[in-house]
Formats: structure tokens, sequence, C-alpha cells
């Protein structure tokens, strides 16, 4: 019989990111030592361009001095993967999980979190694709919908994915995205027929198809005014 795991989602609405990334290193110390339980925390991020550990900076198409007058800031991190950009209108999913716990290698898990951003994207009529070789990430024909950066420390995941629900796309145009240069970003909005609801359920529902994915039996959902981030 399968045991029951529950996942805490916390809703954080828009967190700056280096806020956002003492959070996910504080929670991911905290479940390796298991005195939490599997974490999502849900958000969004103002303008900000991240780099990944190899240190692309040549896909960065602009003077670094020029980001501040866009509005934007840029971050060196140890996630997987090569630049990108995370701004408002874009869905932030950074699971704090043990992989050990529910059985997951490493790609297999990159593969659920494609298939969490395929799964939403069918909601609302649009067929993406994930699985290009050496290309991870979520595609809708050849355009880039949903980018994957993960980090896994002991077993423990941080970082994760962030999914294009209607973000201002001229920001991508400043950087070779995730180092593909032959390729064009695209958002749900531009690639639905459908009218979107608040992107507060959209997000939610990203949540949701990701805990069915990864066989949560239970959603424990917490507000931002709910949590103490620095306790």
């Amino acid at each position: 019989m399968r045991i029951p795991r529950n996942l805490e989602v916390w809703r954080l609405g828009t967190v700056n990111y280096l806020e956002a990334l003492k959070l996910q290193e504080k929670l991911a110390s905290e479940r390796k030592i298991n005195k939490i339980s599997d974490t999502l925390l849900s958000l969004q991020h103002p303008p900000t361009y991240t780099l990944g550990k190899r240190r692309t900076d040549y896909n960065l198409l602009i003077p670094e001095s020029e980001l501040k007058d866009m509005g934007a800031e840029l971050h060196y991190t140890q996630r997987g993967g090569d630049i990108t950009f995370h701004g408002p209108h874009q869905a932030i999913l950074y699971p704090i999980v043990s992989l050990r716990d529910i059985g997951f290698g490493a790609r297999k898990y990159v593969e659920n979190l494609e298939s969490t951003m395929i799964d939403l994207s069918s909601l609302y009529g649009v067929k993406a694709h994930g699985l290009r070789k050496c290309e991870t990430g979520v595609w809708v024909e050849d355009r880039k919908i949903g980018a994957i950066g993960v980090r896994i420390s002991s077993g423990i995941t941080s970082h994760g994915l962030a999914f294009n629900i209607d973000p201002a796309l001229s920001f991508f145009k400043h950087i070779v995205p995730c180092g593909i240069a032959d390729k064009d970003v695209t958002s749900l909005r531009k690639e639905t027929e459908m009218e979107l609801p608040d992107e507060e359920l959209v997000q939610d529902q990203l949540v949701s198809c990701f805990a069915k994915l990864f066989g949560y039996s239970d959603i424990i959902w917490k507000d931002k005014s709910d949590i103490d981030i620095d306790g």
C-alpha cells in the first residue's frame, strides 16, 4: 500500500530573487535533516536574469551596466542550465523535495518538471513537448514556453522551473535564452485560443499538475501571511 505523502505549498507572490534564493537554501538544509517535509515555493520575480554554474556570460547580449536602466538585476547561481530571464507574469516553482523519498533519479525528476508544464499547457489547448536532445525545458513547436534549471544536493532539490504565462517577451531579446541561439520564446497567452483566468489560478493549476505527477496525496496551501519566512 502506498504511503500518503503531503506537499506543503507556499504562495509567496512576488519575491526578490536573492530573498528567494536565501529561503531555498534555508529550507533545503532543513529538509536534509527532516526538520520539514517536502515543500514547494510558488512565486514570481521582479525582472531578473540568472546565470547557471557554467557562467556563460557571453549569452548576455547587452552590457551588464544597461540592465539597471531596464529595471532588471543579474545574479549568478549554482543551478544547472544557462542564462534565463525571470519576471512578472511568469510562474516560478521551486521544489524543496527529497528525491530519495519519492524514488526518483535526476533525469526522471527533470522529466516530471517538463511534464508539469506540458500538462498545464494542455489545459488551455496548447500542445507542448519536452525531451529535446540536450535541450531541457518545454516547447511549443520550436518556441520555448518553459525553462528548467535545478540543483540537487544530498538528494534534496532546489531551484526548479519557470513557465511563461504572459511575461514581456522583449526581455528575452537581450539574452540567448538557455544558450539556444536559433529558437524563439513564447507564452501561454500567445499560444492559447482560450481566455486565461487570473494568473493566481493558472499558477495554482501548475502546482496541482506538479503534485499529481509526483504522487502527492494532499496539498497543504499556505499564503505569505501564514508563513514565518525568517523563523
